[in-house]
C-alpha cells in the first residue's frame, strides 16, 4: 500500500481526520480532532459495532436505509454470485442484463399499472435530478419550452447536487453554494405544530391555497412540476395532516403540473406499508426510490415512470431521437441483484406490516415516557418513523433557544446510553427511523435509552 510518507504510522482516527472530507460536518473541527469520531466497523441485525467494540442500536438506519437490518447473508450470497456471474455491463443502447431485466418488471408490479417504465441510478441525489430534466424535457416535447420552474416545499430533502439540492429546503445544504438554482420555488411545509390556531385539516387547506397562489403568482404557464415526499423527512419526521394530499393534487391539476413523488425515505415498507403513495392515496406522475431498495447494501435509485409522461417520451422520439440522459453505473447488475434479494426479504418476512406494528408501539412508549415532560411538545410518526419534537416550557408554544442546540445534545446523550439518534435539522426534533426488523424488545430499549437522555439533557438546560 502506498502512503504519503507524513500518513505512515498514525491511528486510523487521526488517518481519517488528515484524509476525508466528511459530508454535514464541520470541517476544521474536524480536521483539528475537536468534533466527535466513529469507526463503524461491524453491524448484526440492528447493532452496530465500533472500533472500541461498543455495541449500539442502530436507530436510524444508517441514514433511513437499512430496512432488513445489518448482516443478512441473503444479500451478501447475492451480491457475490452476481460478481461472480457478471461484475459490470452497462444498460445503454437497448443493452442490458437479467438482473436489470427483473429488478424492473418487480418494481413496475410492485407500484401499480400507473407507472410504465423504471430509470436506474445511484443515489436519491441524482435520481431527482432525473426527474427535474424529465419534467423539462416532457415540456419541451409538448411545445411549452417556458413550463419549467419545479417547485418543491420548505424544510423538504431531495439531496444535494446542484438541483436535488436546491429543491431541497434546508438552508444549510444553500449556504456557500449559490442555490438555489433560479428555477426552484419553495412553498409552506406541511407541518401544523406551530400553527396552533388552525385545525389540522385547515391547515391543510392553507398549505393547498398557498401552492395555487404560488403557481398563479409565477405564472402556471411557467410552471412544470412539484415535487414532495409523502411525508416530511429530514425536515422533522411530519405526516401530511388529514386531506392535504387530496387538495394538493387538485391544484397540480388545474394547473397542469407534474407531481414527482420523492419515496426515498418512505418507501419500501418504511411507513407500514410498501409505499407512501399506497398509504394516503397519491397518484403522481414520478416517483423516486432509494435508500430501502437495497437496504444500503449496494448504491442503486430507480426513477418510476408514469403514463402520463412515458407517452409523451413516446411521441417526442420522432423529433428529439435518443433520451439524451444516463449514467455509467444506470441498473448496475450488482446492484440490482442485491435489489431482488432485498424486496424478497421485506416480502416474505412482512416487514412493512412489522414496520407498521412495532413503529406504533415505539410511538406509543415514548409517549408513555415523555408525553407529559414539560419540554416535550410532540411526539409523532407513521410506521418505522418517529419523532420528538422539544419546546421551551409552558405556553405559549415557544421554540427553545438555538444557543442551547438541545436535541443535538440529546442525540449525543442517546449515542452515550446506548442508542442512535438523530437530531433534525430543522428546530429542536430528535429523529428516529430504526431497522424494519425492529422487535416490541428493542423498541423497550429504545424507549428507555431516549427517556434518560432526555431527562439528562433537561437537567443540564
Amino acid at each position: 500500500m502506498t502512503t504519503p510518507p507524513d500518513l505512515a504510522g498514525i491511528s486510523p482516527e487521526a488517518l481519517d481526520r488528515r484524509t476525508l472530507l466528511h459530508p454535514l460536518t464541520h470541517v476544521a473541527n474536524y480536521a483539528a480532532g475537536n468534533s466527535p469520531h466513529r469507526i463503524v466497523e461491524a453491524g448484526s441485525g440492528v447493532r452496530v459495532t465500533d472500533s472500541r467494540g461498543r455495541s449500539v442500536i442502530d436507530g436510524f438506519s444508517g441514514l433511513y436505509c437499512v430496512n432488513v437490518g445489518y448482516g443478512r447473508q441473503e444479500l451478501v450470497d447475492a451480491m457475490t454470485e452476481q460478481a461472480r456471474t457478471l461484475a459490470f455491463y452497462h444498460v445503454f443502447a437497448g443493452a442490458t442484463h437479467p438482473p436489470a431485466i427483473a429488478l424492473g418488471a418487480r418494481l413496475l408490479g410492485l407500484a401499480g399499472p400507473s407507472m410504465k417504465r423504471v430509470f436506474f441510478g445511484l443515489s436519491g441525489s441524482d435520481a431527482n435530478e432525473t426527474q427535474v430534466k424529465l419534467s423539462w424535457y416532457y415540456n419541451n416535447i409538448r411545445g411549452r419550452p417556458a413550463k419549467k420552474k419545479i417547485i418543491a416545499r420548505r424544510r423538504a430533502y431531495h439531496g444535494s447536487t446542484v438541483m436535488s439540492g436546491s429543491l431541497t429546503g434546508i438552508p444549510l445544504y444553500h449556504d456557500g453554494f449559490d442555490l438555489p438554482f433560479g428555477l426552484v420555488r419553495h412553498t409552506t411545509a406541511p407541518d401544523p405544530f406551530w400553527a396552533p390556531e388552525l385545525d389540522p385539516a385547515a391547515f391543510a387547506q392553507r398549505c393547498a391555497d398557498d401552492l395555487d397562489a404560488l403557481i398563479r403568482a409565477e405564472g402556471p404557464d411557467t410552471v412544470g412540476a412539484f415535487i414532495a415526499e409523502p411525508m416530511i423527512g429530514t425536515g422533522g419526521i411530519v405526516p401530511p395532516p388529514p386531506g392535504y394530499w387530496r387538495a394538493i393534487q387538485e391544484v397540480l391539476r388545474a394547473h397542469d403540473v407534474l407531481l414527482i413523488l420523492d419515496e426515498v425515505i418512505t418507501g419500501f415498507g418504511r411507513v407500514g406499508a410498501m409505499f407512501g403513495k399506497d398509504l394516503w392515496g397519491i397518484t403522481p406522475d414520478l416517483v423516486t426510490l432509494a435508500k430501502g431498495l437495497t437496504s444500503g447494501y449496494a448504491p442503486l435509485s430507480a426513477v418510476l415512470v408514469g403514463e402520463r409522461v412515458w407517452d409523451v417520451l413516446q411521441a417526442g422520439a420522432a423529433t428529439h431521437g435518443i433520451f439524451g440522459h444516463g449514467f455509467t453505473y444506470s441498473a448496475h447488475p450488482i446492484s440490482a441483484a442485491v435489489a431482488l434479494a432485498n424486496l424478497d426479504l421485506i416480502e416474505k418476512e412482512g416487514l412493512a406490516e412489522n414496520a407498521r406494528t412495532v413503529g406504533e408501539y415505539l410511538r406509543a412508549g415514548l409517549t408513555d415516557r415523555l408525553g407529559s415532560h414539560p419540554l416535550v411538545g410532540e411526539i409523532r410518526g407513521t410506521g418505522m418513523l418517529a419523532a420528538v419534537e422539544f419546546v421551551a416550557p409552558g405556553p405559549p408554544r415557544r421554540h427553545l433557544p438555538k444557543t442551547a442546540q438541545f436535541s443535538s445534545r440529546v442525540a449525543a446523550l442517546c449515542l452515550e446510553e446506548g442508542v442512535l439518534a438523530r437530531p433534525i435539522p430543522f428546530g429542536d426534533i430528535v429523529g428516529l427511523a430504526p431497522p424494519l426488523v425492529l422487535t416490541r424488545e428493542d423498541a423497550d430499549l429504545i424507549v428507555a435509552m431516549v427517556g434518560r437522555a432526555v431527562d439528562r439533557a433537561a437537567a443540564e438546560l
